[in-house]
């Protein structure tokens, strides 16, 4: 497999994990593309206008993008809070719409700020990494880590409580949970995600505009969870990872590509409504492994 294409497919994994955080909760939000826009912008001026972190000119040392992720992070994880303690009093359709809004208003912005450089982005980002591989590999490590901590969240309290609050809010406000803290932790948590994940986007593209953070990107991300599934962590992995390669792994039928990428996205909800990974249908897959074999314990 073509290192590019693994690594897009990583960085959609990553973001539909961020659009399944506020899920857990029952929360349809659809800000993840502007964190990440946010987040890319960060990782795109620190490393182009302070000279320590931009390196020797087309380099830049690993340790900056660290430095720029934890500061992506954390704007995004600020912002979220802020903006969270607002939005998430909404619901449903209405939290959609207004997180739509929110990453148009973030999009319109890193348009006409002085510094962004308008409609045509920065560019000449400095690389950490020499080649599509070595960024491959950082992301996939940072993937197996937040892959890991949704697996933990499951068996911890806050876990359950999201759970909860899926299934029914007003009986989990009603039990002692303190519903609003939850989605806002949640919503919190998917921002971050989101900024790291663009600060990695960013240098790894080596340019970034605000394109990256529209509307467009918003039904994609949304698009990987349906498909892949949201009652578990690995139903947006395996959606990222498939949708991300899969107009890729068309490009041999031409213009049909976009038709056929179309028809399978509608394709899925159809078939599955639930998405392709389920517990049940992991349960499935468990009752029927081979003997002598275990798999891995499902969350």
């Amino acid at each position: 497999m073509d290192a590019t294409l693994l690594q897009q497919m990583l960085l959609g994994a990553l973001l539909a994990l961020s659009v399944y955080l506020p899920l857990r909760c029952g929360q349809l939000s659809l800000a993840t593309p502007g964190f990440y826009a946010v987040g890319g912008y960060v990782a795109a001026l620190l490393s182009t206008q302070v000279p320590l972190l931009a390196g020797s000119g087309s380099t830049s040392p690993l340790w900056a993008l660290l430095l720029e992720m934890l500061l992506a992070g954390l704007l995004c994880g600020l912002l979220a809070l802020g903006i969270g303690r607002v939005v998430l009093r909404l619901r449903g359709i209405y939290l959609a719409i207004a997180t739509i809004a929110l990453v148009e208003i973030l999009r319109v912005l890193n348009l006409n700020l002085p510094f962004t450089g308008g409609a045509t982005g920065i560019f000449a980002i400095p690389q950490p990494f020499a080649t599509p591989l070595g960024y491959a590999g950082f992301t996939l490590v940072l993937l197996l880590a937040v892959c890991w901590l949704c697996a933990q969240l499951e068996q911890l309290r806050l876990g359950r409580a999201m759970a909860a609050i899926r299934d029914d809010e007003l009986a989990s406000a009603s039990l002692g949970i303190d519903t609003q803290r939850v989605k806002v932790l949640a919503f919190v948590a998917s921002a971050v995600l989101a900024g790291l994940t663009g600060a990695i986007a960013a240098h790894f593209l080596n340019s970034w505009n605000a394109r990256l953070g529209s509307f467009d990107a918003s039904v994609t991300t949304l698009a990987f969870v349906v498909f892949g599934g949201s009652r578990l962590w690995l139903g947006p992995v395996i959606g990222g990872l498939l949708l991300t390669a899969l107009p890729e792994l068309l490009r041999p039928v031409g213009d049909l590509r976009l038709i056929i990428f179309g028809l399978v996205i509608l394709a899925g909800p159809v078939l599955f409504p639930q998405g392709l990974i389920t517990p049940e249908r992991l349960a499935a897959v468990r009752r029927h492994w081979p003997a002598g074999r275990s798999p891995e314990p499902v969350p």
